[in-house]
């Protein structure tokens, strides 16, 4: 069916999700699952479907109408108002969350020139207001104004539409179905800016690299990153039925962390507790030269678990090594010795998602097939809170997680494939 054939279908001021408005129509109104503060709380019950007034353009913002959607661990974030509520940041009366999709442009600011109505497209999460020394000739990430769009903004990607800044949008993988396509921005872009955004530390073919969670959406695509780039990555997992899916994505062995016991806050230096502590860490460091070869050290770890990995961290990355972190999911209460950390010159580095062009430069690698989108479950729109529920109690599968918003169901790949299957509406 072509889509200059759309003439035909109503134009009205909500459609229920799935019905395909006219390419390019308005509706005043859109079906979204909001967050209110007084709602905080576990997210089956934080997040529930509302009819909310469709967004408002800026001249440099795109209106993209939502096909599916990403489910991260910011949503449970905002829903549970931890660490921080969402409302404490942008002050809006409800907060619809989402850091990643895949959609449709569907309307454009005035200024707005790369793109135009049509256009199908990812979107990656960072937002700046582009007009200071960082984001003109720095690292955006490091603006003022930086802000995560779907989190420390009010408008994500859990709705019938988003605006976004149009700096936000990338071209989609169209090989990918628009679940597919959902799915990877928001940890593929983090990993990228974890493992090559952080120079001299920037990641070099033939350095080992440990990677925590090898298995979730971060360490899935770590551990392709990695061997694309010609490193060797030594994926942590906990649960043996998981060997295989990362052994799979190219890493050069795996570790079980339930063979060892040296995991949360590190005891206090000197005492009891502490020497069976270092003997269990010790254990762990042999676990990895079994990989890597005797005396052989990682040139980088990568940190997302928090307080319950932190000191082990430390301890086993190599002189001048670096751990990089981008996230505390065990716990933001980090120990360590600090003595393998000045002595042995270790760098310890904060990282936060990605700008254009990292994200960019990780999108191209998915646009050229050379890595795998690991989507391992696609929810129906009814069933998005229960899709962070999982993620919640830890019982998601490998891999990462998406839900369909206006895609009626799995497996389509362009616009036209969302009409002919019954996108129409009635």
């Amino acid at each position: 069916m072509a889509l200059d054939t759309q003439t035909d279908l109503p134009a009205k001021d909500l459609y229920e999700v799935g019905e395909m408005p006219p390419l390019g129509h308005v509706p005043r109104q859109m079906y979204a699952w909001a967050i209110r503060r007084e709602r905080h709380g576990e997210p089956n019950t934080a997040m529930q479907q509302e009819v909310v007034d469709v967004p408002v353009l800026d001249s440099n913002e795109v209106l993209v109408l939502v096909m599916a959607a990403g489910v991260n661990y910011n949503g449970v974030w905002a829903s549970l108002g931890t660490p921080i509520s969402p409302f404490d940041g942008h002050g809006a009366p409800y907060h619809i969350a989402g850091s990643d999709a895949s959609g449709i442009v569907w309307a454009v600011g005035d200024k707005v020139r790369r793109w135009k109505v049509g256009d199908e497209v990812v979107i990656h999460c960072n937002q700046d207001d582009g007009d200071d020394e960082e984001c003109n000739g720095g690292d955006p990430m490091f603006s003022t104004t930086q802000r995560i769009w779907g989190y420390e903004t009010p408008d994500g990607s859990f709705a019938q539409f988003t605006n976004v800044q149009s700096q936000q949008l990338m071209p989609r993988p169209k090989h990918l179905t628009w679940e597919e396509s959902a799915c990877y921005t928001l940890t593929l872009a983090t990993a990228y800016r974890m493992l090559f955004g952080h120079e001299p530390h920037d990641l070099k073919p033939g350095q080992n690299v440990l990677v925590w969670g090898a298995s979730g959406g971060l360490g899935s695509y770590a551990i392709q990153l990695i061997n694309t780039a010609g490193a060797n990555a030594i994926g942590v997992i906990s649960d043996e039925s998981k060997r295989d899916f990362v052994m799979g994505l190219g890493a050069k062995g795996v570790i079980n962390r339930n063979d060892f016991s040296c995991w949360g806050q590190m005891p206090t230096v000197n005492t009891p507790e502490y020497a069976a502590w270092f003997k269990e860490a010790r254990k762990f460091g042999k676990a990895i030269w079994d990989i890597t070869g005797k005396g052989v050290n990682v040139d980088m770890v990568f940190e997302h678990p928090g307080e319950a990995t932190f000191p082990v961290s430390t301890f086993v990355c190599k002189k001048g090594g670096m751990v990089v972190i981008c996230a505390g999911t065990t716990g933001y209460n980090l120990t360590f010795d600090v003595r393998y950390m000045w002595m042995h010159q270790k760098r310890l580095q904060g990282s936060h998602f990605a700008h254009l062009k990292q994200a960019a430069a990780a999108n191209r690698l998915m646009v050229e097939r050379r890595l795998d989108p690991c989507m391992s479950e696609c929810f129906a729109w009814t069933d998005l809170p229960e899709a962070h529920m999982k993620m919640r109690r830890n019982q998601h599968l490998p891999g990462n997680m998406a839900v369909l918003v206006q895609a009626p169901r799995t497996g389509l790949r362009t616009h036209e494939d969302v009409i002919e299957a019954g996108g129409a509406g009635a």
